[in-house]
């Protein structure tokens, strides 16, 4: 590799070392930075090969950290990593790796946090559903978790 290509494969490694990174994000950072296709295919694989970037680490990071900082639901972490363009499969491992009373106890948080003023239980637990899809999460899980069957 050509010395200014070093310096950009540098670059990109100190990119990928601080957190994290999907190839679509790496792709746009090297775009970015006004590199021709050629060049950007040769250091992604580079990054692939020496373990800088992997679609299924970053899944799994993302995933987790959404969920855990951000109250986020299984629906939304899918909608962003589908936006990252990390493939279907990668995506439900990652989803799958997430712990089932981690996830509930999440859930539980995001409807307890949210204080509803209606004294029409009908109606309040409608806004529940509806604030706590918006975060990402099922209906259904949600309704259980309102009716207290969870």
């Amino acid at each position: 590799m050509p010395p200014e290509h070093t310096f950009l494969l540098v670059k990109a490694r100190k990119y990928c070392a601080y957190q994290e990174r999907s190839i679509f994000e790496v792709k746009t950072k090297l775009i970015s930075w006004n590199i021709n296709d050629k060049i950007i295919s040769e250091i992604i694989l580079s990054l692939k090969k020496d373990n800088f970037i992997s679609e299924d680490r970053f899944a799994a990071a993302f995933a987790l950290g959404k969920m855990r900082n951000n109250k986020w639901g299984r629906n939304k972490i899918t909608y962003a990593l589908m936006q990252k363009q990390i493939p279907e499969l990668t995506i439900q491992i990652a989803l799958n790796s997430l712990d089932e009373n981690e996830y509930l106890e999440t859930l539980k948080s995001v409807i307890n946090s949210k204080n509803i003023d209606d004294e029409n239980e009908f109606r309040r637990n409608n806004k529940l559903v509806r604030y706590a899809k918006q975060k990402g999460f099922q209906p259904e899980l949600v309704w259980k978790v309102i009716k207290g069957e969870l």
